[in-house]
């Protein structure tokens, strides 16, 4: 705003009027961004603990009581329960596949790989019903495979040379052949209590050490 000579009427520079209202409207915008971000991690979260209990056909209610927010919320987020279900598998697959990273740079390269190799074991043995829903046909579901190929197979290859490489496991394995055995361990006996695939997975690591010769 300036003043003109001797008239006294302000006049407003548009320009500078604008500039100031999308300051002022940029904040709010962020911050219902920012309340939608924590809407949706707090709703993954909670699919992903009542897909644990009571396996990935529970009822969406539940879910949405969970995360605090409305059965609205959910179907806005994922119009159909498949679209839920690969959500929920997606973030754990970059959890699990971002462990390994951290792994690597605090444990030896053994204890590195045996510590991811339960993080996955945790990952597969506590998704009831998922591997029905994959087969189902559902093409939610059609990109998942590639996703796991892309960010799970990759982190455990690297922590699995690596253990190799320092002669700390054996080398004459086939380590994709390792990761299908964990995974069959896990979907095999998740009905046995808790606690027993990781005891199972944690036998199998141990026989890896058999036979490994030092570089």
């Amino acid at each position: 705003m300036y003043l003109r000579g001797r008239d006294r009427s302000p006049v407003i520079d548009k320009s500078d009027s604008q500039n100031s209202m999308l300051a002022a409207g940029d904040k709010p915008e962020r911050r219902v961004r920012a309340d939608a971000q924590r809407n949706l991690d707090a709703l993954l979260e909670a699919a992903k603990s009542v897909f644990v209990t009571a396996g990935v056909g529970a009822p969406v209610r539940a879910i949405a009581e969970q995360a605090g927010v409305g059965v609205g919320t959910v179907y806005r987020h994922f119009p159909q329960r498949a679209d839920l279900i690969a959500a929920v598998f997606r973030r754990e697959m970059d959890a699990c596949a971002d462990a390994a990273a951290v792994f690597a740079a605090t444990q030896p390269p053994f204890e590195a790989l045996a510590s991811w190799m339960q993080r996955f074991t945790g990952f597969i043995a506590t998704k009831r019903g998922l591997a029905s829903a994959l087969h189902s046909g559902d093409p939610a579901f059609d990109g998942l495979i590639g996703y796991f190929d892309r960010r799970l197979r990759p982190a455990f290859r690297g922590l699995f040379d690596a253990a190799v490489a320092a002669g700390q496991i054996r080398a004459d394995v086939d380590g994709d052949e390792i990761l299908g055995a964990v995974a069959s361990l896990c979907m095999s006996v998740y009905n046995d209590g808790p606690g027993h695939a990781e005891r199972m997975v944690a036998l199998l690591i141990d026989g890896l050490r058999h036979g490994a010769r030092a570089p």
